[in-house]
This record gives C-alpha cells, structure tokens and sequence, in this order.
C-alpha cells in the first residue's frame, strides 16, 4: 500500500510537509542566521563571490593496480581537465600491510593502487611536478607514512615543502565509527593524526593536514543528521587535541578540511551543506576562541554517494551523479568528486571515469548555476531544513558529551551501534518498498549490464610482490635497522613521529615494517567492546 505525502520521511526521519510557509522557520532572523555570503557565520558559503570567480575544485578519484597503471590514469585525467589528484590506495596499504603479507594475497592493486614503498610513491607520481599539482590522498591509519613518502619524493624533485599542496585524509576517528581500518588504539592514533597536525604547521603551510569525512559515516549507514554530527564532533576532537599539544588553533585551523557525502535527498543534502558551515563556524569562534576569520570556515570537499548507485541499470547511475553534483554545487562545496556509473561492478574504467568529469564540467559550464550564490538562501523549505539538521546534529553532540566525549563514546560502541541501527532501517524501508529505488524495487528489467569494466589481472599483483621483494633484498641493511630502531624510540618517547618516518622511507622501510614497528610500542585494537 502506498503511503501519502504527509505520511513520507526523509532519511533523516523528518515528516513531508506539502506546503511550506514562514510560519514554519519559526523565528528566523536572516541577518543572523545568514549574513551575506564569505560572512560570518558562513551559511551562505565561505567566499564572497563563491563559483563567479572561480569553479570547485574538480577532483577524480583514481588508483588501482600498480604505481605505473595509477600514473597513467593521473596523466590522462589531468589532460582531461581534472584540476586536482585524488589517490584511491588499495586495500593492504590502506591497512598499514605490505603488499608481500600472506593477508594480502588476492587484493593487491585491486581496490586502489599498491604503495608499499618510497619506489612505489617515486613510481606513482613519475613526470608529475608536485610543485604544480594539488594531490589528495585517501589514507588513515597508514597516513603519516604515505605523507612522509610524499616528502620524500618531492625533495627528490627538488620542491620545496612549502610548495606543496593538497590534503592528507588522516582521519582516524571515523576509521572506529565506521570503515575498520584501524591499527592502534584510539589515542595512539589521534596522537599520530596530531604529529601531522604539528609537523605540517612547522614545513607545510599550503597542505590541508586532515580531511575530516563524513563521506564513509554516510556509505555506512548513518543519517544525514548522524553524518553531520559525527563528523563535525570528530573535528572539534582533533582540534581539542592538537591545543592540549600547544599548538596555537589559529595556526591549525585553516588546515582542517572535511569531506561530505551527497546523497539522493536533494534539499536536505544542500541544507547538511549549510548548516555544517554554520555550526563550525561557531564553534571555532565561541568554543575554541580562534580570532581569525580564516579560522572560522569549514572548507569542504564532497563526493556524490556511492552506496547510492546500482550494479542493475548501471547508466541510472549517471543521473544519480548529476543530480548529486548540483546539490554539492548548491550546498557551496569548494572541492567535487563526482563517482563513475560503474563502480558498483568494478574501478571506473577510463571512459566511465571522463564521464563523471564530464558531468561536472557540464554543470559547470552550461547550466548557469555558478552565477548566484547560494540561490536558495530565503526558501521557507531550505531554511527550515537547514534549522531542523542543525538542531539534530546539536542534540547527538549532547548525547556525546554525556558520555565523556568521542573517545569514551567510540570505547562504549556508540557510533558503531548508532550507525547500524539506522542502515538496518534504511534497508527495512527498501525491502518494503517505503523507499523506492529504480531499476532495483520499480521499473526493474532483466537486461544485464553491458559495460566494459576494468579487469585488474594477478600479473600486476605479481610484479608488485616480486618487486618488493628485490627492493628488501637489496637496500642498505644497516640504515634500514637504524631507521626503524628510531621510529621505536620515538614512539617509546612520545615524539613526533614525522622525523623518523621520513628517514625511514628514505631508507626503504616499508609500510609494513614502520606500521609493525609503531605497534610494539602502540599496540593493536580488536574494535572494543561488542554493542
């Protein structure tokens, strides 16, 4: 039986409403709540003229099989018009293993590309000035390696460290709320964010030192309003951290960015958007004292939904991306990953992979909507919207709170459970058919999908391992045990952990071997107690 407008929820659980009037913003004060756009407190977005003078950022997301595959990827999406790098490692790297580990056997080079080595990062990023490009990387646990990696290679090139430009994922938090790819426990594992944090505060004043994301809390089964408040509470932690080091917040707050996901609900993914920037700005401001303007923007990246599309009419996902797309665009995004309408089934292949970028230069470039900012600002319905997400994501930082903040709530299981809980009705609704997905619950055929998709072959993972196995045969002994031996100290002494990272890579310590190294002293996590 199908249900009435007045009976439909969004994903966030908020009741339809057929008619929206000012009565219901309640007592809405524009001025206030608003301002103008690049005006505290940033509702409207963090620049005065937004996308008039300058488009997002267009990022694509690319890595698989080796270093050499990835490197050609790169080459070819920056001659297509991609105007940042964005790194997709695979699952053993993102793990802190290497690509020779017995557990890695079979995932080499297949969900991402295979960085076990300083030659692999040297291998990736061949021909590319790093002076140049602006380079994300999608790493967490592992992060400080990949980052002295990265170092490493650009002083081979001869760039300056305060040339370089991108963003470090680095989040860990989110990596026990949601994804499981931890390694240490959780205050080891802030303490390391947070020696990034310090490090790249000191060498690195162009490079945003983490990106906390909301994106993979969503893929997981949160809520919009459970995305926006995990998230933004999992930045006050690092800030709250990286103060109890000494740093100055102002001196580490321009550096914090954040990644959302946008999902299918058009209205309320845009207000999320909005309400983030409202709900940072002032807790930068009234909670943590920054002075500086620049210190009360939240600067955001986001990426259409992936757990939104389907492996059945794959070319429906190609409307799902654009229509995500636009509302990231409305939302006032700074950075736009849009995903490629084949993931489901494999990595984007080359053509679905221009595509997606196409679809973004075609919503920039032909659609007009560049020339207002924040054209929805005034909508009875946006702005209600955008009150009543702000509002929840208020009450869940009260219920995190109550429990003595993130890391005693993530010790008792309470994201984990919070998120699980609404996936488990989410898909209770989709079974029902309350919620209606097309070519899956309707409109469904028989068809198979016809798309050429990209086949990662075991020679790749092959070469890789016997690659990495040449290289630990043949480096300097001597400084490789030296190297390790002081990451150990370091850890023992609660040092920063950058210094000996970055010798270590350059004396062909691998992954593997400097993540172990940390763990005799960090130790390991079997994910807390079960809900």
């Amino acid at each position: 039986m199908s249900v009435t407008p007045q009976e439909q929820v969004n994903e966030s659980g908020s009741a339809s409403q057929p008619f929206v009037g000012p009565e219901d913003v309640g007592a809405f004060n524009p001025t206030v709540s608003l301002g103008t756009p690049g005006a505290f407190p940033y509702t409207r977005g963090v620049h005065r003229t937004m996308y008039q003078e300058r488009l997002w950022t267009m990022r694509q997301f690319a890595g698989f099989g080796s270093a050499e595959d990835t490197n050609q990827r790169f080459k070819y999406l920056l001659k297509q018009g991609t105007m940042g790098l964005s790194t997709a490692f695979d699952l053993p790297t993102l793990m802190g293993r290497d690509s020779d580990d017995p557990l890695a056997l079979g995932e080499v080079g297949r969900c991402g590309v295979a960085v076990a080595s300083l030659g692999d990062m040297r291998r990736l990023f061949d021909g590319i000035n790093l002076g140049e490009v602006s380079t994300s990387m999608t790493i967490n646990a592992p992060a400080a390696i990949l980052l002295a990696f990265y170092i490493a290679v650009a002083q081979e090139q001869g760039v300056g460290l305060d040339r370089l430009r991108g963003t470090l994922q680095n989040d860990i938090l989110k990596e026990f709320h949601a994804q499981n790819q931890y390694v240490f426990p959780p205050v080891p594992s802030v303490k390391l964010v947070v020696d990034t944090i310090e490090y790249c505060t000191e060498h690195m004043p162009s490079w945003n030192t983490v990106s906390v994301s909301g994106y993979h809390i969503r893929e997981a089964g949160a809520s919009a309003a459970q995305e926006l408040a995990f998230t933004l509470i999992d930045g006050m932690q690092y800030v709250q951290s990286s103060i109890e080091r000494g740093l100055d917040v102002d001196a580490i707050a321009t550096r914090i960015s954040f990644l959302f996901d946008v999902h299918n609900d058009f209205f309320e993914e845009i207000a999320k958007l909005r309400a983030a920037r409202r709900i940072w700005a002032h807790t930068m401001r009234d909670r943590f004292h920054a002075k500086k303007e620049r210190s009360w923007l939240l600067r955001m990246h986001c990426q259409t939904a992936g757990v939104t599309l389907t492996e059945q009419q794959p070319m429906n996902n190609l409307v799902r991306v654009a229509y995500q797309a636009m509302a990231g665009v409305l939302g006032g995004t700074q950075s736009l990953h849009t995903n490629s309408m084949d993931e489901t089934l494999a990595l984007p292949s080359e053509e679905a992979a221009t595509l997606a970028l196409r679809t973004q230069q075609v919503l920039a470039y032909e659609t007009n909507v560049t020339q207002t900012v924040d054209p929805l600002a005034g909508s009875y319905f946006v702005e209600k919207m955008t009150n009543e997400i702000e509002a929840k994501a208020h009450a869940i930082f009260d219920q995190i709170e109550a429990m003595g903040g993130v890391l005693p709530a993530i010790d008792r299981g309470y994201f984990r459970r919070s998120i699980a809980e609404n996936a488990q009705a989410e898909q209770k609704a989709v079974d029902s058919g309350e919620r209606k997905v097309v070519g899956v619950t309707d409109f469904v055929d028989d068809a198979s999908p016809s798309v050429d998709l990209l086949q990662i072959t075991q020679e790749t993972e092959n070469a890789q391992v016997a690659r990495l196995k040449k290289l630990k045969a043949s480096r300097d002994a001597a400084k490789h045990a030296s190297a390790l031996d002081r990451i150990r100290k370091d850890a023992g002494a609660n040092a920063n952990m950058m210094p000996a990272l970055i010798e270590a890579a350059k004396a062909d310590a691998t992954v593997g071997e400097m993540m172990e190294t940390m763990k005799d002293v960090f130790g390991g996590y079997d994910g807390g107690p079960e809900w």
